[in-house]
């Protein structure tokens, strides 16, 4: 109770099978205590580019452009755009971030792979002398909660589904000090019966009844390529 979530959702259809697992999420979470924020990134127009204008005002250097120097220099003078800090301040206040998003291409979608790019700057999220268990973002949690096109035997024949998680769980979470749930898979809720959906969506909501007494995975390579 009173645990604040950050939910960062990437699909553009309210009424899709990820639009019901958001709302199972908040719904749920809120009953528990929590307060619940919700960064719909499509109804947003979350611009995912890394670009200039992520900068307000002068640039460290004006004569060849450094997007990870800049955003780090504007960070630090308060200096980045309003966008982007109105995101890392509900990073900042959160206990747990989940991400809610289908998988495009064994990824995340690229309005949500902008959304890391963008706001998990240095200086904010990480430093180079600090990362994996020494991140910037201690103390919270996080867990990617997505729906395939494929079926969990499809992925099976081509190699542990694990191995996609990599990058985004370690590679993003983990290197910023995030601790990592479980991650939380519906396969191919597009091809399975009204039946089977709805024991997806029960299984996510008697999950999130005990999320907080579970403990975060072992971030290390064992537990994506054992």
């Amino acid at each position: 109770p009173g645990k604040k979530v950050l939910i960062v959702y990437a699909h553009q259809e309210p009424k899709s099978f990820n639009g019901s697992l958001l709302k199972i999420a908040v719904e749920e979470l809120t009953k528990q205590g929590c307060s619940v924020t919700v960064s719909d990134l499509y109804a947003m127009q979350f611009e995912p580019r890394a670009t200039r204008n992520d900068i307000v005002g002068h640039l460290h250097n004006s004569e060849a452009f450094n997007y990870g120097v800049e955003t780090w220099e504007a960070y630090k003078r308060g200096g980045l755009s309003k966008d982007l800090v109105q995101e890392q301040k509900k990073v900042q206040e959160a206990d747990l971030l989940i991400f809610q998003f289908p998988l495009f291409w064994f990824s995340m979608p690229a309005i949500l792979k902008g959304w890391m790019d963008r706001v998990l700057v240095q200086g904010f999220a990480y430093d180079l002398s600090k990362a994996y268990d020494g991140g910037l973002l201690q103390d919270k949690l996080s867990l990617f909660s997505f729906t395939t096109g494929g079926s969990k035997e499809k992925y099976a024949i081509r190699g542990d589904i694990r191995y996609l998680l990599w990058p985004m769980q370690h590679g993003i979470m983990h290197f910023c000090g995030v601790k990592v749930l479980e991650p939380h898979i519906c396969y191919a809720p597009e091809h399975a019966s009204e039946e089977k959906r709805k024991e997806m969506l029960t299984a996510w909501t008697q999950r999130l009844k005990t999320l907080w007494k579970e403990e975060p995975i072992d971030c290390s390579p064992e537990w994506y390529f054992k």
